[in-house]
This record gives C-alpha cells, structure tokens and sequence, in this order.
C-alpha cells in the first residue's frame, strides 16, 4: 500500500534532484502532441487534403485512434497532472507563468472532458453530429486545438527557460537541482 510519505517523498524527487530530467519527459511529451497537431495542418493547408483524411502522424497508420475521445483526454489529462506535479519545483517568475499554463491546461482539460461526456453518453452539444466542446461551437475542431496547444505551449516553455535562468532570490528558494550554481 502506498503511503503519504511514499506519495510525498516521490513528488519531493520529481521537484529536487529529478526536476530537470522530469521537466524533460514532460517537454517531449507536449512536443510529440505538438507534431501531431503541426502535421495534421499541413496535410489540410499545404497538402490540400480534406479533414477527414488528414489524421497526423499516429492517424495516418491508425485511423481508428484519432477518432477515440478516450485518446484526447487522456493526453490532456497527463498535461494537467504534469503541470500539478511539477509546479512544486518552480519558484518565483517561472511558477507564475507555469500557473499560467496550468490555468489554461484546466480548460482544456474541461473540453476534453466535455466531449468524452458527450462521447460516452451519445449526446452531443447543441445537437451537433460529433461530440463539440464549448469554443468548437465558434472554432473548428483543428484550429482550436493549434489554438490551445500554442497558449498552453508558450507560457510553458518561457517558465522553464527562466526557471533555468533565476535570480538570486528565485535561486536561493529552489528546491531542486536544475541550475548548477548560482547566479552572480
């Protein structure tokens, strides 16, 4: 059975001496979901192909999958626990900012749990054919998710190019290992 200590003494790892290398994982992890998104525009801008044919790179040889709600929330349901997670680790500016793409992953998170609801349920918002979140109903499907990945993406990435770059104060509060010394 796991224990609080057990629970406690895991998150302390992956916010000190772990911090970087999780912050690694996790970076790979959205810019993997990035490529998908990145090539599934370009089959429909620069390929010219319909939107039922452009699937990304995982939906090219499994078309099934791009169609599994199950799928999308569960990629934005790892982004919000990765944001959870590893907030512990920042301080200063880059929590602020990592707060910020944490704000934003929520909503995300809430439309993808809004259209597994739909999915699991057969009953989809505003009477529409597939399952629609909130913001689909004024932006497609495709636009929407390049949308949400760039402004979760952007204050993602400037936290952790200042966690990497603190002042001294910001320094002096971290608890992991990410920058080797401190600044002068």
């Amino acid at each position: 059975m796991t224990t609080y200590r057990q629970n406690s003494t895991l998150l302390s790892a992956l916010n000190g001496r772990y911090h970087r290398a999780a912050l690694g994982v996790f970076l790979f992890i959205v810019l993997a979901h990035w490529a998908e998104h990145i090539v599934q525009a370009f089959q429909i801008w620069g390929l010219g192909w319909s939107r039922p044919q452009a699937r990304g790179v995982l939906g090219m040889p499994f078309p099934w999958l791009v169609k599994q709600e199950w799928l999308h929330y569960g990629y934005a349901l790892v982004m919000l626990i990765g944001f959870i997670v590893l907030r512990h680790g920042f301080t200063g500016r880059s929590r602020a900012w990592w707060t910020v793409a944490l704000g934003i992953q929520i909503w995300h998170h809430f439309e993808h749990l809004l259209l597994l609801g739909q999915a699991l349920l057969g009953v989809n918002l505003a009477g529409k054919a597939a399952p629609t979140s909130i913001l689909q109903l004024i932006v497609p499907r495709v636009e929407l998710h390049l949308f949400y990945n760039a402004v979760v993406f952007l204050p993602m990435v400037v936290a952790m190019y200042v966690h990497l770059r603190p002042t001294r104060r910001e320094y002096e509060a971290m608890s992991c290992s990410c920058v080797a010394a401190a600044p002068a």
